[in-house]
């Protein structure tokens, strides 16, 4: 059997649509939808502006990184690399090198179940990574196998080649593109709705009676 596995590459997301998610904001979503968001030990290593766009999937095992390097050479601009690292969190697996290699590609950023390092070199190449926290011990080419463009498992969630991935400091979401779309106008219109309560509370309206907490309580005592 092959230590290697590569599936084709995926469609990617109409940058119009990638735009368009990147207005909407995780915890927004998450107020009615349950399921698509990684585990939220899965962090941005520093402050990032919202980034969405098209997953690109990695498969890799333990402390080798062979597939990783190949990997890179096939990203493409609007892609978001997500890298599940079947269980391992001792090794790095993304770094300066890797970073730079990845946002000349066109990546727009990388999500790893996992840790990464180098810091410093990963905001000097302006590349965000979402990952597990730091580690000084990396990968190395060791020629173990691995697999590419394959569903994977991300903090819990299961990632599809193509599917929507949407970063911001509240967490990473993961949705079938069938639905980004709608979900994001959605979001988009109850940040807007949101917005304005909050100018109403700020000009002396109260929180309780307009979000119909306050009834609720009085007819429940």
């Amino acid at each position: 059997m092959s230590r290697y596995i590569i599936g084709a590459l995926p469609t990617p997301l109409d940058p119009a649509l990638i735009s368009l998610l990147e207005q909407a904001e995780t915890a927004t979503i998450g107020h009615w939808r349950h399921w698509g968001f990684v585990d939220r030990r899965i962090a941005a290593l520093r402050p990032s502006p919202r980034i969405a766009g098209t997953a690109f999937t990695v498969m890799m095992p333990a402390n080798d990184g062979t597939i990783l390097a190949h990997a890179l050479d096939s990203l493409r601009p609007g892609d978001i690399l997500v890298v599940d690292r079947l269980g391992d969190d001792r090794h790095a697996c993304i770094g300066g090198g890797l970073a730079i290699a990845a946002r000349t590609a066109g990546a727009r950023a990388a999500v790893v179940d996992g840790p990464c390092t180098d810091i410093e070199e990963l905001e000097a190449a302006n590349f965000p990574v979402w990952c597990r926290g730091l580690s000084p011990i990396t990968t190395q080419m060791l020629d173990m196998g691995g697999q590419m463009n394959v569903p994977v498992s991300i903090g819990g969630v299961v990632v599809n080649p193509g599917d929507a991935v949407i970063c911001d400091s509240s967490g990473v979401l993961i949705l079938p593109p069938g639905e980004a779309e709608a979900e994001a106008r959605r979001a988009i219109a109850a940040q807007e709705k949101g917005l304005e309560v909050q100018l109403r509370v700020a000009a002396g309206a109260k929180l309780g009676e307009i979000s119909g907490a306050t009834a609720k309580v009085l007819a429940g005592r």
